[in-house]
């Protein structure tokens, strides 16, 4: 009989998936979230579903596929990366995908090429966001830093996160400190992987 390797049962996201085939430059993202949600979802972590977090509040729609890189957490090492943070937000590390062709599904899997990010603090917590594009990308794979994209996507991303968690009458809890090129997110990524290993696998 023929030997097959696959899971009798659908993986964990965050645990049973792959980091990636060339990490930290190449790496799998868990996607949650696409460019035409108006509503933010998010992995339960206990059963790996995806739930509905909530509703935005504002007109303002993700620019990029949002997700997660699985097997990742932002723990203690990932927060000395984020100085002005007095915590990592103990989530596995999240990461925006710019894809040149309309992705319209959540909870897939993409391989993403990793070319910077956003150090963003939420309340305290070292919250980034690694930027990256679609693998193969007839349009976006030719580039391997983010100040290669088009500042104004940039831009958005950057509005997005700062009004995401926007609620009246609150003052923003959320600042982005810095747009990092590929080199410092590469650093971050394995960062995330060494507090997962040491959360999970020590």
């Amino acid at each position: 009989m023929e030997n097959r390797q696959f899971n009798l049962w659908q993986p964990h996201p965050w645990h049973g998936l792959e980091i990636g085939p060339e990490p930290p430059r190449v790496v799998n993202a868990y996607i949650e979230i696409t460019p035409f949600d108006l509503v933010k979802y998010e992995v339960d972590k206990r059963t790996g579903y995806l739930r509905v977090d909530r509703p935005h509040r504002t007109s303002s729609q993700p620019p990029a596929l949002y997700g997660f890189i699985p097997r990742t957490l932002c723990g203690e090492r990932f927060q000395r990366l984020s100085p002005r943070s007095l915590r990592g937000d103990s989530d596995p590390l999240d990461i925006c995908v710019v894809s040149e062709r309309p992705i319209t599904k959540s909870e897939i899997v993409l391989l993403a090429k990793v070319v910077g990010g956003l150090q963003m603090i939420d309340d305290d917590e070292a919250d980034d966001k690694i930027v990256a594009v679609l693998v193969n990308d007839y349009i976006w794979n030719w580039v391997e830093d983010v100040r290669t994209l088009p500042s104004v996507l940039i831009e958005r991303l950057e509005h997005y996160f700062s009004t995401y968690k926007m609620v009246a009458g609150e003052e923003p809890k959320i600042s982005i400190d810095n747009v990092y090129g590929h080199r410092h997110a590469w650093q971050v990524i394995e960062a995330a992987i060494a507090d997962y290993r040491a959360a999970f696998e020590a």
